[in-house]
């Protein structure tokens, strides 16, 4: 393909994915895009709907029969890694952001993991070899884990386990930057959130006004709190707060300047009482709207979608089915006949920090863990589910899928990104010039 015909791809694929939200708030995709001009990782991190233009289409010798169709992360790129606070109060690290799963093949995660580790290998100026044998570390430590979980199901006869919690990464049993990670996690404090998002008034918190915030009239107020109230009803019974005054809303404001992902989505933060009447444990949410992933582009979407009731729906019973343990304050909601994903603004999510990471071997020790965390996400992922959509056991359907193969997996997944990190930064290239001369659908400039 020539470089005019793969420009113009990249042009097709993001106005297609973005042309609505574009049109709606221009700005913020300018900053979006502004983001994405820096280097190619950034790029990449914002055009998943041009990766499964490319993915979805290619021969895939792997994921046969049912591993072609589990849950699946949707946008595992390297810096989608992170902590949070798991329900049963244990700090974990995990893959977060699942506003683009779906269901689909299990190689597309590890694809869309492995070009993005071989992009920031080649920024970090690491020689092909070793991001090949990086690759090789994450494929291993992915299948691994997959068999230690049907080692475990094996072993309880198919009797129901928390295998979320039995292979979780936590505190205990990670070192390096994984566990400085958790460390720094649990050292934050949720005072230190409520004192940035807020301000005392009349002794009693209420939001912050700044340069991301905006107060709303009362048309807008009304159905953002009829919402908050629809989102309630939306928690599961045994994940629902038992206090009195938990859930009872304080403040709601619009909220904008989210990062590369989000951009142009609309927003909200509500602050609620929390635990107590005490002002340090007061709980600000997101409410944001969800987004179509960028993989139901690409594929039959029939037999998913009448599922759900909307995208934020769709986010939530994937969040739950992929992440065990999830913030039991996820939930969903509608305005105007659209989805809402809302979520606790944690204090204790501490994103992994990859400029720190130089030498290969740093590397190693962060990227099996990686593999270790995809699996797990994959294989829970038929634990805890609303809906029947996944209904065998995940761990079965890969290894049978691989089966003797995992050398020539493990080769196929180099060869797979080496090549695509060389597309990346070419297609980097040609977004900046098409972005600098107005093709994307937002200008380069506000003048």
């Amino acid at each position: 393909m020539s470089a005019t015909d793969r420009a113009d791809l990249l042009v097709a694929a993001i106005t297609e994915a973005f042309a609505a939200l574009q049109e709606a708030d221009p700005v913020a995709f300018r900053g979006k895009y502004r983001k994405m001009a820096a280097d190619p990782h950034s790029f990449y991190r914002g055009t998943a709907c041009v990766f499964y233009a490319d993915v979805t289409g290619r021969e895939d010798p792997f994921a046969t029969g049912r591993a072609g169709r589990i849950w699946v992360h949707g946008d595992l790129h390297a810096e989608n890694f992170g902590t949070y606070l798991a329900s049963d109060g244990r700090l974990v690290f995990d893959v977060n952001d699942f506003d683009e799963a779906y269901l689909g093949r299990f190689t597309w995660d590890l694809q869309r993991f492995v070009a993005s580790l071989a992009v920031l290998g080649w920024q970090k100026a690491l020689p092909e070899d070793d991001v090949r044998d990086l690759v090789g570390v994450y494929v291993d430590a992915y299948l691994d884990q997959v068999a230690a979980y049907r080692r475990a199901a094996a072993e309880t006869d198919g009797a129901s386990r928390d295998i979320g919690q039995e292979f979780a990464l936590h505190l205990d049993n990670t070192e390096g930057p994984v566990h400085e990670a958790l460390v720094q996690a649990r050292g934050r404090r949720r005072a230190d959130l409520l004192d940035d998002l807020t301000v005392p008034v009349d002794g009693v918190r209420r939001l912050r006004d700044d340069g991301s915030t905006r107060r709303l009239d009362d048309e807008e107020r009304e159905a953002v709190v009829a919402a908050y109230a629809r989102f309630v009803e939306s928690i599961p019974e045994p994940k629902r707060m038992r206090r009195e005054l938990f859930y009872d809303l304080r403040d709601v404001v619009g909220k904008s300047g989210f990062g590369i992902g989000s951009a142009g989505l609309p927003a909200f933060n509500l602050l609620i009482e929390g635990y107590s009447q005490a002002l340090d444990d007061d709980v600000v949410l997101s409410m944001k709207q969800a987004g179509v992933p960028a993989v139901s582009r690409f594929v039959d979407t029939t037999t998913v979608d009448e599922h759900f009731d909307n995208q934020a729906h769709r986010t939530v019973v994937s969040q739950r089915a992929l992440q065990a343990h999830t913030d039991p304050l996820l939930g969903h909601t509608e305005i105007d006949g659209v989805g809402y994903l809302v979520s606790e603004l944690s204090p204790y999510e501490v994103d992994l920090d990859w400029s720190a990471l130089i030498e290969p071997e740093q590397i190693r020790q962060v990227v099996g863990l990686l593999g270790r965390a995809t699996a797990k996400v994959h294989c829970a992922s038929d634990e805890d589910s609303e809906e029947d959509l996944v209904d065998f056991q995940v761990e079965d359907a890969i290894v049978e899928a691989v089966g003797e193969r995992q050398a020539e997996l493990r080769d196929w997944l180099a060869d797979f990104a080496v090549e695509y990190a060389e597309r990346v930064r070419a297609d980097h290239a040609l977004f900046v010039e098409a972005f600098r001369s107005g093709r994307i659908g937002v200008a380069a400039t506000s003048g």
